[in-house]
């Protein structure tokens, strides 16, 4: 068939991930550096969660963020690590439509709730830092249940229009992802169907979503600055800065690389600038996080000193 076109809502076609034809590297050793990152990844933040779970000086909200952040850069990275993993391996790289759409809402998924638990970190810093007689009463454990049940929640919810979208769309003649996993902007490059709707939609939702994070997060160091400026001692300046230090570079580092990955046309894809990004934006965050929060944290040491000394 000269011109292939394929209706996605029949659910039979398969992709073909092309990965990294231009790196002059070959597989192998492409799959012994992912693998090495990957496993960076999940050591690193399941180190955090398992040493914050195990350590009752650790259950404190702060904490119980950071261990719910450390398990969504494992689920973020699991997302797609695994299958990218798989075909540079066995060099079998096809993608079932299914299987796609899930990593493409479950991809979509994670960042949002990266979003919202980034916000709710700020706003945590915010009452240590400007409120912290009224800490325990605005921040306690119920709190903090609350605001991680409803980041998964409402992440949850954001990318189904995103992925039913482009579950309903049409593809034609190729159906070879110039990616190395299921994003929007390569599955609408291959789209026969006028894609401006998927489009508008993707940018309105996703500034919902980004702008109001961004705007919790903003307004919080906003109050954090002004508090901190009005500390008389250098020494106390310090000590509040230190509180939300590694906070912010996280923030920094996250909301960089997604925008530089997500705010642009479709029409401006380019294959190897955009893999490039994709892959600073799934690996960066989750492999620095772990060193971010800890590497100079009194507290997190001495409680991973007891747990080692256990183990």
């Amino acid at each position: 068939m000269s011109n292939l076109t394929v209706k996605s809502q029949f659910k039979v076609i398969e992709f073909t991930i092309e990965c990294f034809p231009d790196i002059s590297l070959n597989q192998i050793n492409l799959f012994i550096i992912f693998l090495i990152i990957f496993l960076n990844i999940v050591l690193g933040n399941i180190t955090v969660f398992i040493c914050i779970t195990l350590d009752p000086h650790l259950h404190t909200p702060m904490y119980t963020f950071l261990g719910t952040l450390s398990i969504v850069d494992i689920l973020s990275t699991s997302n797609i690590f695994p299958k990218l993993l798989s075909m540079l391996l066995t060099a079998q790289k096809t993608i079932t439509f299914n299987n796609c759409m899930a990593q493409l809402y479950f991809f979509i998924y994670f960042t949002c709730t990266e979003f919202f638990l980034l916000a709710v970190m700020a706003y945590d810093r915010y009452v240590a830092i400007c409120h912290p007689l009224h800490y325990t009463l605005f921040m306690s454990m119920r709190h903090c249940t609350l605001f991680i049940v409803g980041s998964w929640t409402a992440a949850a919810l954001e990318p189904v229009l995103h992925t039913v979208f482009i579950a309903n769309l049409s593809f034609c003649s190729s159906l070879q992802v110039d990616h190395f996993f299921c994003d929007i902007s390569p599955l609408l490059k291959l789209s026969c169907n006028d894609t401006i709707h998927v489009e508008i939609a993707t940018y309105v939702l996703g500034a919902i979503v980004g702008l109001s994070a961004f705007t919790l997060t903003l307004l919080s160091y906003v109050f954090i600055i002004n508090t901190i400026l009005h500390i008389k001692s250098a020494e106390g300046r310090r000590k509040a800065f230190f509180t939300c230090a590694s906070h912010l570079t996280s923030v920094v580092i996250f909301y960089g690389t997604s925008l530089s990955l997500h705010v642009r046309p479709t029409s401006t894809y380019a294959p190897v600038q955009d893999k490039l990004f994709s892959l600073l934006y799934i690996t960066l965050i989750p492999i620095l996080n772990p060193f971010i929060y800890t590497m100079k944290n009194k507290q997190f040491k001495k409680a991973f000193s007891r747990l080692s000394r256990v183990l």
